[in-house]
């Protein structure tokens, strides 16, 4: 890397180690807003009261602000001095979790772990920059690689951990971890500043004019979030389904579901092949219409064997609509890839933190069934915007090619 350019771009010295260590850095900082997932049973063991079931929705509200107020100053100050530095507020986060005395405390602390997590989302960009036209897709499939072996490794290990341990040490856990990364950040990152002359309030402002430029952008954002809603709604209840009746059982065993769902993985490069063949607007399609029908399998399939087979299908829809809708966001406007980043991101975990809060009130008022219930109407949802932008897309290209025909004589 040139010190004297850091506007430039690094293509050149982009190695394999640094592309790696990138990948495992964010997988780090995002599974913190996962942890608390699988531990929620007894997390409220613990602290009960009704805000404990607030914990994994505050932790996606803190992710959805900070990706709105945080990822954008990556276009404006030195890249791995904010890199660093997030990483440190986060140690600080989760030792405020561990520590937490009661349930509004923890609510607290894990906004804040939410809102630091997002330094996970400075680092996908960075990648991008860093990275020549040519290798920056399988750049950026690397670490959106990392991000997903994070979120689903975090719930195995956060089930194990607060089985064995309780539910502080997994906090504990998590505070070397993210010093960790910063170090290993610190040491491997180049100096990057971006030359963007905009000032912050202009900078968030310009986001408000992108959302409302692009319809393309508008329907990714809120499919996106729809089907992360489902997910979400899943994962927050998932423990205390595991908890009830039928089955009986504990942490470790919901965490043990982030395994299944490593099919999430796979999906990711298989979903980015077949938009870079195909099209992007085909998967996501299918990826809705796969959220739809994995809550048709929770709803009507009460087994052990009906969550593995549903989670599969869930897990690989929310990835392969991930992969496709970023596929479709940055081919808009390339130099505003960060701010459509924080559109698309933003969106989804608003999405996720609306599905953590109504999936746990579901469970309150009407079970399982409450929960499934919500979960097929987020699916449909889905399912129904993404197949009218596809008809209406195939009307506009038939009336196109019409246009097109010479007349008849």
């Amino acid at each position: 890397m040139n010190q004297h350019n850091p506007a430039g771009p690094a293509a050149d010295t982009m190695s394999r180690p640094l592309i790696y260590a990138m990948a495992t850095a964010a997988g780090i900082a995002v599974a913190n807003i996962y942890y608390n997932q699988p531990m929620l049973g007894l997390i409220e063991e613990d602290l009960p009261g009704s805000l404990t079931g607030l914990v994994p929705t505050a932790t996606q509200l803190g992710y959805a602000a900070g990706l709105f107020l945080l990822v954008p100053l990556g276009d404006l100050v030195e890249r791995r001095r904010l890199v660093v530095v997030q990483f440190g507020v986060l140690a600080i986060a989760l030792v405020l979790a561990a520590i937490a005395p009661n349930a509004l405390l923890l609510v607290l602390a894990s906004l804040l772990v939410g809102l630091a997590s997002t330094v996970a989302q400075q680092i996908v960009p960075f990648a991008a920059h860093l990275s020549s036209p040519e290798r920056r897709g399988a750049t950026v499939g690397m670490v959106l690689a990392g991000i997903l072996t994070g979120i689903l490794l975090s719930r195995t290990l956060a089930g194990i951990v607060a089985t064995q341990y309780g539910w502080r040490e997994m906090f504990w856990l998590g505070v070397p971890m993210a010093l960790a990364a910063g170090a290993m950040m610190r040491l491997m990152l180049p100096y990057s500043r971006s030359d963007s002359r905009l000032g912050y309030r202009r900078l968030l402002h310009s986001i408000l004019h992108l959302w409302q430029e692009f319809p393309a952008l508008r329907l990714a954002a809120i499919t996106q979030a729809l089907i992360f809603a489902a997910f979400t709604a899943f994962w927050t209840v998932l423990a205390f389904r595991l908890q009830a009746p039928p089955f009986g059982l504990g942490a470790d065993v919901a965490g043990l579901f982030g395994i299944i769902g490593a099919v999430g993985i796979f999906a990711a490069p298989l979903a980015g092949r077949f938009a870079d063949a195909r099209g992007a607007e085909p998967v996501v399609a299918v990826a809705a219409l796969l959220t739809l029908l994995s809550w048709l399998v929770f709803g009507l399939w009460n087994s052990l064997a009906g969550l593995v087979v549903g989670v599969v299908l869930l897990d690989f829809a929310a990835q392969s609509a991930l992969v496709s809708n970023q596929h479709i966001v940055f081919s808009l406007r390339p130099e505003a890839r960060a701010r459509l980043n924080t559109i698309l991101m933003g969106t989804m975990f608003l999405g996720g933190a609306f599905g953590s809060a109504v999936g746990t009130a579901a469970w309150k008022s009407g079970g399982w069934h409450g929960v499934a219930a919500l979960g097929l109407a987020l699916g449909a949802a889905a399912t129904a915007m993404q197949l009218a932008a596809l008809l209406r897309d195939r009307r506009r290209s038939n009336t196109a090619e019409g246009a097109a025909k010479p007349p008849m004589h």
